[in-house]
């Protein structure tokens, strides 16, 4: 069953058809049009309310659906999670960076939507993974306390941020609550130290041969500055781990790791949740005496902070998080070739992000089979039991949004 998917344009997204959002959307929106000025940020795939996807050819939401047929949920998601699809799949197209950021727990999120319910929408946790479809730039988790002390070391300005007691203290005793110390001064300094700091570490790397610097990360300093000017954020890159993700690596964010996604694509797997707590590289409200306090200020690699799929068969490759809420399937098949996805007992979605194939739907217990076409960004939604029969003309990749229970 494919399906029409909604197209969220946040000012961070690629401008125009330069978007693998916007052009993998024209594939189940047949009156979508492109504008070249505008931004294409997120294609959402599932039965979220600020973005719900629709049964293509038809008005009718993939939300109703289920409600109408909650057994196509499967048996085991159904007596987790009720009749309802427990997780929200994305693709992202990112030309600016996204905030820092941290999701809450599920109690934190019910005491948060309680509290605030104007700010933190929904009382659900959000769990999320990330897929780079192209190299992928983001900040993720605290740096080892080697680097950081380092920084602390070579960038006066960055110490003048934290404060040269909390600074010293960390430098001397580079445990989590010093660690947390110097978080919280950075994001609470004031304006005029925060941009006192950013201009006179802008005016040096200016100053800097173009080679020189890049042990300070000056490209990426001067990058988030002239984006986010006179953002405290800028100074994060110190104290966060900044990685690139290759294409098919993943990371696994948990509740309360701080994170924030810079440059790329990727796929996006998360609960069925919007629930955000930001402070730092963004306009938008800032919470920032609720990200202090909830955030996880363990320091580890930023290899660590990768999370490693497995193997399921010659096509498959599964990343199944700590969490019961999703896992994620990537499909490769060369051309000319034919393989069957698994049938697995919970409603998935796949979208088709390389290539094309021709698809033999096989539903137990129904007396026949649907076959179609599939292209870049098609959108399928699959009943649990359900699989599908690939044959390709050309390689073939899909990624594929399920839950392992």
């Amino acid at each position: 069953m494919e399906l029409s998917c909604a197209v969220q344009q946040y000012a961070w997204g690629v401008m125009g058809g330069d978007s693998s959002v916007a052009q993998m959307a024209q594939a189940g929106l047949p009156d979508f049009t492109v504008q070249q000025d505008k931004p294409y940020a997120e294609l959402w795939m599932g039965t979220h309310p600020n973005g719900p996807a629709v049964i293509k050819g038809s008005k009718q939401s993939l939300g109703e659906y289920i409600s109408q047929h909650p057994e196509v949920l499967g048996a085991s998601v159904r007596k987790i999670f009720g009749d309802q699809l427990p997780f929200l799949f994305k693709v992202l197209s990112v030309n600016k960076a996204l905030s820092i950021q941290a999701h809450p727990n599920k109690a934190h999120a019910e005491q948060l939507h309680s509290d605030r319910p104007d700010v933190y929408k929904d009382p659900n946790h959000k769990p999320e993974m990330t897929l780079a479809l192209t190299p992928f730039e983001a900040l993720c988790g605290f740096r080892p306390h080697q680097e950081i002390q380092h920084f602390i070391k070579e960038i006066p300005e960055l110490k003048s941020v934290l404060g040269e007691d909390v600074a010293s203290a960390f430098s001397s005793s580079p445990n989590e609550d010093n660690l947390k110390s110097c978080f919280s001064n950075m994001m609470n300094a004031s304006k005029d130290t925060i941009a006192g700091a950013l201009t006179k570490l802008q005016q040096k790397f200016a100053g800097m041969a173009e080679c020189d610097g890049d042990g300070l990360l000056k490209e990426l300093f001067l990058r988030l500055h002239q984006q986010y000017p006179g953002d405290v954020g800028c100074f994060s890159i110190y104290l966060l781990n900044y990685l690139t993700l290759q294409p098919g690596e993943a990371m696994f964010l948990g509740p309360n790791v701080i994170h924030a996604y810079l440059l790329g694509d990727c796929v996006e797997c998360m609960a069925c949740s919007d629930n955000v707590v930001r402070a730092g590289l963004t306009p938008k409200y800032q919470d920032v005496e609720t990200l202090v306090s909830m955030l996880e200020y363990s320091m580890a690699t930023k290899e660590s902070r990768k999370f490693q799929g497995s193997k399921i068969d010659d096509s498959t490759t599964l990343y199944n998080p700590p969490v019961p809420d999703f896992a994620v399937d990537i499909i490769k098949v060369s051309s000319n070739s034919s393989h069957t996805l698994r049938a697995v007992d919970s409603a998935s979605i796949f979208i088709v992000v390389v290539g094309g194939a021709s698809v033999t739907s096989i539903i137990p217990d129904c007396e026949s089979n649907s076959v179609s076409e599939l292209q870049r960004g098609s959108v399928v939604f699959m009943k649990a039991g359900q699989t599908l029969a690939l044959n390709t003309k050309q390689d073939f990749v899909a990624y594929r949004a399920l839950c392992v229970l």
